[in-house]
């Protein structure tokens, strides 16, 4: 039986995507498409929204109705959004996938509290399949190599993007903490500007680029003596993150409620 699958956030460019990919993959079915009340996009088919043939299913900004008919929500939106639809997703007993990035220490904490209250919650700062095993070589390489490599992590967006550093940049960079055996939280640096004096030793520094049409450019750099370890990623197209959505939404389908990550849907997790 296929999955029965609600987009959120219909009307942006990753919720085009995600109507795509669900509308192309064998083991899903859209059953909903939703969008903030007073959107020019209420009413239109999800279909020749995203560019495809009519599926028969309109954009709506009735939550209760979708989420009457879903098994899982696919949700790249805001935080504050995405935090009330887990709660919404534990209420009901949902599948949720959530790719929000820029969640506070806060936000992550409900996210959390509402997987133990009945959702199946796989969130992740990337959807790729690639970036989450990027992101496992980063802590293999990190364990691996002492301080005396300085690591960096450089990333590179569209000019639209409003967090950064960007939600895989983090992924990457606590990746890096959990190689090292530390918090990121304490050894993070960003923003360099002016004489900042000489680079902490075992700190992770972080290195933003904003313009242009860039779906996504990510590089961890392992910088030791005479010599640099560069591991890095490159986003062509968001049908990856769609891709990634639906296979996190299909491997949570028979697991008990909790927060999971990529890192879990691939077998990855240490």
């Amino acid at each position: 039986m296929s999955l029965k699958v609600a987009i959120i956030g219909a009307g942006g460019r990753m919720g085009a995507a995600n109507i795509r990919a669900v509308a192309g993959h064998d083991g899903t079915e859209l059953v909903a498409a939703i969008e903030r009340a007073g959107s020019d996009r209420i009413g239109r088919d999800a279909g020749t929204l995203a560019g495809l043939e009519a599926l028969g299913v309109a954009v709506t900004s009735d939550l209760d109705a979708a989420l009457e008919a879903a098994d899982a929500l696919i949700d790249f939106t805001a935080p504050a959004a995405s935090v009330a639809l887990a709660r919404e997703a534990a209420r009901r007993g949902l599948i949720h996938v959530i790719g929000t990035t820029g969640c506070s220490a806060e936000d992550d904490a409900a996210i959390a509290e509402a997987g133990r209250a009945g959702a199946r919650i796989v969130k992740s700062g990337n959807m790729s399949l690639g970036v989450n095993l990027l992101a496992n070589l980063v802590r293999q390489a990190a364990r691996a190599l002492d301080v005396g490599f300085d690591i960096e992590i450089l990333e590179m967006h569209h000019r639209h993007k409003v967090d950064a550093p960007s939600g895989t940049a983090i992924l990457l960079g606590e990746a890096a903490a959990e190689g090292r055996g530390i918090a990121l939280a304490e050894s993070r640096v960003a923003g360099r500007d002016g004489h900042t004096g000489p680079r902490p030793e075992g700190s992770i520094g972080f290195a933003v680029l904003r313009g242009g049409s860039v779906v996504g450019e990510h590089a961890a750099i392992f910088a030791g003596p005479s010599e640099r370890i560069t591991l890095s990623h490159s986003a062509e197209d968001r049908a990856i993150f769609a891709n990634g959505a639906i296979a996190a939404a299909l491997w949570a389908r028979d697991k008990a409620p909790g927060l999971y990550s990529m890192a879990d849907v691939l077998g990855l997790s240490s």
